[in-house]
């Protein structure tokens, strides 16, 4: 018994050394609960960060969905409008045309005088035109002349031009003037 109660005076050492030897197997059923314990409450722990999380992120991807139709809507509706657009300027353009003669065509009315053909020309029409054809003075010149006949005139040695009626009415003339450097002989 001395034996016994001087091993339970001796250092904390001994004492704990004959505890874990006698209850080695409770000692590591203890450990071994403990540690399935965290692995399960880690795991369920884990599971509720990822509900938290997936919650959030479906609340998000409901928003961009939303947000995305709406976007979808307005691309539709400028859409439409670019569309409704293009055809009104397509019908402004077209108008235009009509109105605005093309590069080197000009309108001239009876007893008009224009200077065409890049400045090189001084042209009027003297009186209005006749069922026939129209009177024009070219650079101090008279000449009869047709609707589609053409006439062709050197202002100078470096310059040819040409003009040419393309219609006429009672109350104005279409010509068509041009004015090229002369080709060198």
């Amino acid at each position: 018994m001395l034996d016994r109660m001087q091993s339970d005076r001796s250092p904390k050492g001994s004492g704990w050394r004959r505890f874990a030897a006698e209850h080695r197997g409770t000692t590591i059923l203890v450990v071994i609960i403990i540690i399935v314990g965290i692995l399960i409450g880690g795991h369920l722990y884990g599971r509720y960060l990822s509900s938290i999380d997936l919650a959030d992120r479906e609340a998000q991807i409901e928003q961009l969905r939303a947000e995305s139709q709406k976007q979808k809507r307005d691309i539709d509706s400028k859409s439409q409008q670019l569309t409704a657009l293009q055809d009104k300027l397509k019908k402004t353009q077209a108008a235009l045309d009509a109105i605005t003669p093309s590069a080197n065509t000009y309108n001239i009315n009876p007893n008009q005088t224009l200077i065409i053909g890049d400045g090189h020309l001084t042209v009027g029409m003297v009186g209005p035109p006749t069922n026939d054809n129209v009177l024009l003075n070219i650079n101090g010149k008279s000449q009869t002349l047709a609707a589609g006949q053409t006439v062709s005139i050197s202002p100078d040695p470096a310059t040819q031009c040409r003009i040419n009626v393309q219609s006429f009415d009672v109350f104005k003339a279409v010509l068509v003037a041009t004015c090229v450097a002369a080709k060198a002989q």
